[in-house]
């Protein structure tokens, strides 16, 4: 039967961690798989912003959700033209605190006739903060990781030491990859820490 690749784990964790009527973040759009997953999660009800640097991203992310034809009605969403590192800047400031999930998918944009345009540690580290401070207690971010393309491992690596880091009182942080494929595709997740009683 095999295990779940990490895209599907990362879409299996932030299901068990979302619910109708929900804020969700597409931090990376690309070609909107993601955007779209978490749309049919949270229903008509919910809330989605789906971020991306490239146009062509956000009109692929639109085409997808247009051509929308499952059986649930999906929420409007929000298209952002935008860094993700700007991400608490451009969403409304009540959803501060409020987001239950943020998922990132790094690298660049498959089919793109610029493969030149990647996600970059700078960037993506700032996002993740600004994930952070979005995400209610017991929300999750997802961070799909290509250490196979040129940048891809500085980044992961970036991404990984960044995780590690975290103070546990503020996030539970997991690695989920293939451990004899170094350069396979793999999965960075953190879930928020509930606030603690006084």
């Amino acid at each position: 039967m095999g295990f779940l690749s990490v895209l599907s784990m990362a879409h299996k964790w932030i299901a068990e961690r979302t619910s109708p009527g929900d804020i969700v973040i597409d931090a990376t759009a690309g070609g909107g798989v993601d955007t779209q997953a978490l749309a049919a999660l949270v229903g008509p009800n919910g809330t989605v912003y789906a971020f991306d640097i490239q146009q062509e991203a956000l009109d692929r992310t639109y085409e997808r959700l247009s051509a929308h034809e499952g059986g649930s009605k999906l929420p409007d969403v929000t298209l952002v033209l935008e860094n993700h590192a700007r991400m608490v800047e451009a969403v409304d400031p009540a959803i501060v605190g409020q987001v239950s999930a943020v998922m990132f998918n790094l690298g660049y944009l498959p089919g793109s006739s610029d493969l030149t345009i990647i996600t970059e540690p700078a960037t993506t580290l700032a996002a993740l903060d600004a994930a952070i401070r979005l995400l209610r207690p017991g929300g999750i971010v997802t961070c799909v990781l290509y250490p196979g393309h040129p940048g891809g491992a500085e980044e992961a690596a970036s991404v990984e030491a960044w995780a590690a880091q975290l103070p546990q009182s503020l996030a539970q942080a997991v690695t989920y990859r293939q451990s004899q494929r170094p350069a396979a595709p793999y999965l960075v997740a953190l879930e928020k820490r509930p606030i603690a009683a006084k």
